[in-house]
């Protein structure tokens, strides 16, 4: 297989779904572009922002990109580049871009809370604590285990820590130039733009090696780093959207846009040949393939942590209902293309040669992997290799960094929904209903300040303590079970409201299988190893199961109740 005509025919495919499919969900749901959205009418400076359709779409796709669509990719390779790229056309066009478009539209119509907000008006406050609760445990391991990740990047290339920095330090500038209308969008972009790529390249010539600076140990200086960016984490939660965390995924977005332009042109150009086998399984159908090819490849085919971006985040920032398909449906699409050329870029070796890179004497990291791939097109272009190998991968850890600060973010989101009050949904969703009454100490834990301390600080103690890395294997098969219980939502609103639901439902189905298989299977293997993945796994899928129970009952009234109607 050419590796060009695969990407073409991909992003063939992508369009007309864009077009199609996309045209359906917006009739289904209802989209209105004269309605008022929550960025207006709850407008907050802080949170609730109206933010042009393409400053959102770069935080958006910033967010949830990052390096999930090239890690799994990679790893899945091992079975063939034929049943990845069935997952991730088929997935991100049926599941993955349709459960992002759905989790935004419904967290817009519902005053930019998130899912739990709906499964409270329709399961309760129980099934909304049990939601909240998996969703906050999840956000903090994300926190630890990306805090670890990019400080070790910033031992191990330090470039990357001297351009990171410098993208946070002009990003706050970016964004007052552009909120108090001093520069406009278009001419802040021309400027601001090229000096990104002035960071990458004083990164390249000022490194910032904590290990020389200082004299220390490896793992001193990576500690070093983790509190540094915990602290940069709580800022970016703390501080109003529009300061820091909304610029800076903005101006780093150009760099995924830029990385992923020069991966099109250098396959257009390298014309490479995928040599791994379409299906590299030996027969053997389960468990790698059946459940685990579609838990290793979440980002790129569908993510339950993307429903709490476009429900945590993004809904708070769309300015009309029409841009709940671009940003939604268009950035899982796009995030999609980037997984297919993820695949292309280490299928162009021969299966053992993969093998030896991800798991021989010099193995690399799975970014690494794909980064070499890339840089080895790019030598069509006529770039140096060295070159081009560097800007990926500082490509890749500036959108690790931006998975961190959204995760905080997002978390702190979360836990200020989870304390608030019994009845909450019902009196948002009736204006003449009374207001749950706030005690003092529920006003406490709800503030931003209160509410991030506690995120960062359990992350910080994941991290430093090295458990947040160890339980990590649990959360490939726990953020798809997470898109299981944002379909069960979506379903359950789809039915109650009388539209067409087996779209939603019949994903949901299949996704709950294939995480509740994994989550089976992970406990089986780690039974007499490491009690805390057990115990983590169990009491994922125990709270699950008690949201499904939920559900199913409320499913049976919901229909009951239509046919007496």
């Amino acid at each position: 297989m050419n590796g060009m005509l695969l990407l073409s025919g991909v992003v063939i495919l992508f369009l007309l779904a864009y077009f199609g499919y996309g045209a359906f969900l917006k009739r289904t749901f209802g989209v209105d572009p004269s309605r008022p959205c929550p960025s207006e009418t709850k407008k907050d400076g802080i949170d609730y922002i109206p933010t042009p359709l393409c400053v959102l779409f770069g935080h958006h796709f910033a967010s949830i990109a990052g390096a999930g669509p090239i890690v799994g990719p990679v790893l899945a390779a091992y079975l063939g580049w034929g049943p990845a790229m069935m997952w991730i056309v088929l997935g991100c066009i049926f599941i993955g871009s349709m459960h992002d478009f759905a989790a935004m539209f419904l967290s817009v119509r519902n005053e930019g809370r998130s899912i739990a907000y709906i499964i409270e008006k329709e399961l309760g406050y129980a099934g909304r604590q049990i939601f909240l609760f998996f969703c906050v445990a999840t956000l903090i391991l994300v926190v630890a285990v990306f805090t670890s990740q990019v400080a070790s990047s910033f031992v191990t290339t330090p470039a990357v820590a001297t351009s990171s920095i410098l993208f946070i330090l002009i990003a706050p500038i970016f964004g007052v130039l552009t909120n108090k209308k001093i520069l406009s969008l278009a001419v802040a972009t021309c400027i601001f733009v090229p000096l990104l790529f002035v960071c990458v390249w004083l990164g390249t010539v000022i490194p910032l090696d904590l290990m020389k600076l200082t004299n220390c140990s490896k793992a001193a200086a990576t500690n070093i780093w983790a509190v540094v960016l915990l602290i940069y984490a709580f800022c970016a939660s703390i501080l109003p959207v529009w300061v820091l965390l909304q610029p800076r995924d903005y101006l780093n977005s150009y760099l995924l846009y830029v990385m992923m332009l020069l991966g099109f042109l250098g396959i257009a150009f390298y014309h490479p040949t995928l040599n791994v086998p379409a299906f590299a399984c030996e027969g053997k159908l389960t468990p790698s393939l059946f459940p685990l090819l579609f838990v290793t490849i979440a980002c790129g085919a569908c993510s339950g942590f993307h429903a709490i971006v476009a429900s945590g985040t993004s809904s708070k920032q769309i300015a009309k209902e029409s841009h709940v398909l671009p940003v939604g449906y268009g950035g899982m699409l796009i995030e999609g293309v980037l997984a297919t050329m993820t695949i292309i870029s280490v299928c162009y070796l021969n299966l053992d040669e993969l093998k030896e890179m991800l798991s021989g004497a010099n193995k690399v990291p799975p970014a690494v992997a794909f980064a070499k791939g890339l840089a080895q097109f790019s030598t069509k272009l006529g770039l140096s290799y060295d070159a081009a190998l560097n800007f990926v991968s500082l490509s890749i850890s500036a959108f690790m960094l931006t998975s961190l600060d959204t995760a905080a973010r997002l978390a702190r989101f979360i836990w200020q929904e989870m304390v608030l009050p019994k009845g909450s949904a019902e009196s948002s969703d009736n204006a003449d209903a009374p207001q749950p009454a706030m005690s003092p100490t529920r006003q406490f834990f709800a503030s931003r300040w209160t509410s991030t301390t506690i995120i960062i600080l359990l992350g910080g103690w994941l991290v430093l303590s090295g458990e947040g890395n160890h339980i990590w294997p649990i959360f490939g098969a726990g953020n798809q079970l997470l898109a299981t219980l944002t379909l069960l939502a979506v379903s359950l609103w789809l039915m109650r409201t009388k539209r067409p639901v087996l779209f939603a439902l019949l994903p949901m189905f299949f996704m709950l299988i294939i995480s509740g298989w994994a989550l089976v299977i992970l406990i089986k293997q780690n039974i007499d190893k490491n009690w805390s993945l057990v115990f983590i796994a169990a009491f994922l899928l125990v709270m699950a199961l008690a949201l499904l129970a939920l559900s199913f009952k409320k499913m049976k009234e919901t229909k009951a109740a239509q046919k007496q109607a």
